[in-house]
């Protein structure tokens, strides 16, 4: 029978209280960015929990760290303020007894909706075109096809990056440019709970243009056009501090940054 196994980048958190806070029910590999390097070991409900305390910072980097200590037949990326559904692990076995062709599946994560990015209503393919709204946490894929795939996080952007956020839209889309398939299902297995963001701190200038630098390896010479339709398409939400107009300006900044 396959397995599915938790990879949780976490930040100075007490391992065994936080396996109970996020209900998890499978193995798992927990990467602890803290002051201090260690390993141990130790079992919740059953199941076998291993914890990397690490000093380096970074998400791409401890998603990598945990990938690399993974043996599970399913990887199931996490954050520390996740928790997950009871029974999560037969819903994620299940949609892919359901979907053999899928190499990875994007479930739901309730999540507030401030930032709420999507929601999946049914079953459906996943392209280069609509990548760019789902969250790591929402991510389940088959360790084997990841690690053929030669696909990791970047280094770049995330928290404790350079640039903010987008590691996880440029590793779907990595995954699915070398040809493997990715599948968005209707099932929920866990939600967000609220609080301060690690990375995000409101719509300003630097959010646009860690953004403008997100789209050009997105979607290369396309990124003006998908930057612009972004702003139009989100504009009430995230231009209410900033013009149109100046934000696309930034976003173009971005871009542009990384063409020289």
């Amino acid at each position: 029978m396959a397995t599915v196994q938790v990879l949780a980048s976490v930040v100075d958190k007490e391992p065994r209280r936080l396996a109970e806070e996020m209900n998890i029910e499978t193995d798992a590999v927990i990467v602890n960015q803290c002051d201090h390097y260690g390993v141990e070991s130790f079992c919740c409900k059953g199941r076998n929990i291993r914890v990397f305390h690490m000093a380096e910072r970074g998400v791409g980097l401890s998603r990598n760290t945990a990938l690399m200590r993974a043996d599970g037949d399913i990887c199931l990326f996490s954050d520390q303020d996740i928790v997950y559904e009871p029974g999560y692990e037969q819903k994620i076995l299940h949609a892919f007894e359901e979907c053999p062709s899928a190499d990875m599946i994007v479930f739901n994560i309730e999540v507030g909706e401030e930032r709420r990015t999507y929601h999946n209503v049914r079953k459906k393919r996943v392209r280069w075109y609509n990548c760019g709204r789902y969250g790591a946490v929402s991510f389940a894929v088959r360790r084997e096809k990841l690690l053929e795939s030669g696909v990791t996080f970047s280094l770049l952007f995330g928290g404790g990056a350079k640039y903010s956020a987008g590691e996880d839209s440029l590793f779907l889309k990595q995954f699915m440019d070398k040809g493997y398939r990715v599948y968005a299902s209707p099932v929920t297995i866990g939600r967000e709970k609220e609080g301060d963001s690690t990375w995000f701190s409101g719509y300003h200038e630097k959010f646009f243009f860690d953004r403008g630098v997100l789209y050009h390896f997105l979607y290369g010479y396309l990124a003006r056009i998908w930057a612009l339709r972004f702003l139009l398409a989100h504009r009430e939400k995230v231009c209410r501090d900033i013009s149109v107009k100046e934000a696309y300006r930034v976003m173009r900044e971005g871009i542009k940054s990384q063409r020289q």
